[in-house]
């Protein structure tokens, strides 16, 4: 068992692949052997994360789920404990390992109670896990989980908390909020995204030593998605200059929206790039920002576009619309933000020709949150994030590029490579900005010479990254995220 490190790359696998994985190792091992060695592990979590806890609630659903409650009761019951269960199953409905289970807490001694006690000092929810899939909690089992949230102790969740969606991170409106989740066999993508990170708490694997019962000839499953770990460190040869880290410009900042662009610009500079040049849209642009003289402005159509890494959409507001066709005809590699993403999502035309850069295997990479990857798909934004893995993947496959969906767990997908999660970030960068910072970071990464997905997984990783190491008692703005791109990692 151990604690996953959100810095290190970890395989997550969906239910299916789970699904199978448990399949093979039941046919593999003795009757029960799994449930019992999923128990096990759930009673020695929950001594380690409330060693001193006595009345330890035991909220069980019907299925294995709840099976794995029950070995886990029988267990903290063996030890000196007092676990109390509650269980919506039936001895001769429940599946086979189950009633085994319900059977040697039974013969253990544990107490078993129709309704959650008064007092307790740990809740183990057993109630549903990956079967969070299928069903919305109802009747006793959302009153349990009402009672379960009122208490301020701590809640280990067996698999995933009941109400999450292992796949999606998604959750039901009635949901669990764990301290602590154990999941078993796999780690799940839904842990990762959208609610799981709110809802999970700190997460733990046991894979079960499942691996350990099959033969050499037995492949491993693929990872149905990655946890993009930490990045190698970014490296410069001595025998180097500015023509070595590439070129970005940053195309944007329409009247009024000027900052967004130099935003994007400043990330660019501090993120690595070798020069980065500033277009901006607004026809009375400044010639100079006096503090960051380092960034170069110049008239749009003065720039070789065939030989820059472009980074657009940033304040471009309805005018840089008129620009994209150019741009996507003749940018080297391109990054696309904002009002550039709501200009593609309202032409058929620059839809087509973002595909057809897509078959010239030139680099493009779109940054939406979930309002203008929704736009994108033509749906709701609470259809992208009830999905945000497929959301993701359905917009690099239909726009032929890589697409870096934005939110809690930020997920990049491309068409012919498996999907990532990034692990950091928080709340913090919830504020005006900080997604232009994160497409210009992204445009230095490309210019320094990463494919598209490395491009946008590091960047989008360091981003959260210094968020993550911000000290708690100053504000985080977009502007101060972009000089510490470098000077924090």
């Amino acid at each position: 068992m151990q604690q996953v490190n959100f810095y290190n790359r970890h395989a997550l696998h969906d239910v299916a692949a789970t699904r199978q994985l448990e399949q093979q190792a039941t046919q593999a091992l003795p009757p029960h052997a799994l449930m019992a060695r999923a128990g096990l592990a759930v009673a020695k979590l929950a001594l380690a994360i409330a060693p001193h806890a006595q009345r330890i609630w035991v909220a069980a659903g019907p299925g294995n789920n709840g099976g794995d409650g029950l070995e886990a009761a029988m267990h903290l019951q063996r030890w000196g404990k007092q676990p109390m269960v509650s269980w919506l199953g039936n001895a001769g409905l429940a599946p086979a390992d189950t009633r085994l289970s319900h059977q040697n807490a039974v013969d253990a001694g544990v107490e078993f109670v129709e309704s959650p006690p008064e007092n307790y000092e740990l809740c183990i929810d057993a109630l549903l896990g990956i079967g969070s899939q299928l069903r919305e909690p109802a009747g006793p089992m959302a009153d349990w989980i009402a009672r379960i949230n009122s208490r301020s102790v701590p809640v280990l969740a067996v698999d995933v908390p009941t109400g999450l969606q292992a796949d999606t991170g998604s959750a039901c409106a009635t949901r669990v909020k764990a301290s602590h989740t154990l999941s078993l066999l796999t780690l799940k993508p839904g842990l990762f995204t959208g609610h799981g990170r709110d809802l999970a708490g700190s997460i733990w694997l046991d894979d079960l030593q499942a691996c350990q019962a099959f033969t050499t000839a037995t492949a491993p499953l693929p990872a149905s998605v990655w946890l993009a770990g930490r990045p190698t460190a970014l490296t410069r040869a001595h025998a180097s200059h500015k023509g070595s880290y590439g070129d970005v410009v940053v195309i944007g900042g329409a009247k009024g929206m000027t900052g967004a662009a130099l935003l994007a610009a400043s990330a660019a500079l501090h993120g690595g790039a070798g020069r980065v040049f500033v277009s901006l849209l607004d026809e009375q642009s400044m010639p100079l920002d006096p503090t960051q003289p380092e960034l170069m402005f110049r008239a749009l159509n003065s720039l070789p576009w065939d030989n820059l890494t472009v980074v657009t959409g940033c304040g471009g507001g309805t005018a840089i619309a008129a620009e994209l066709p150019q741009l996507l005809k003749s940018a080297r590699q391109l990054v696309i933000d904002a009002d550039g993403l709501n200009a593609i999502a309202g032409s058929t035309q620059l839809q087509a020709l973002l595909r057809e850069r897509g078959q010239q295997q030139r680099a493009t990479i779109l940054t939406p949150h979930p309002l203008e990857a929704a736009r994108l798909l033509a749906c709701s934004t609470a259809e992208v994030q009830a999905n945000r893995l497929e959301a993701a993947q359905q917009l690099a496959r239909s726009l032929a590029c890589t697409v870096v969906l934005k939110g809690s767990g930020t997920l990049i997908a491309q068409a012919d490579a498996t999907p990532a999660i990034n692990p950091t970030g928080n709340a913090r960068l919830a504020t005006g900005g900080t997604g232009d910072v994160l497409a210009g970071l992204i445009g230095a990464r490309l210019a320094g010479g990463l494919n598209a997905f490395d491009a946008a997984c590091q960047a989008v990783y360091q981003h959260g990254w210094v968020a993550d190491h911000w000290p708690p008692e100053q504000a985080l703005t977009a502007s101060q995220l972009a000089k510490s791109l470098v000077t924090r990692t």
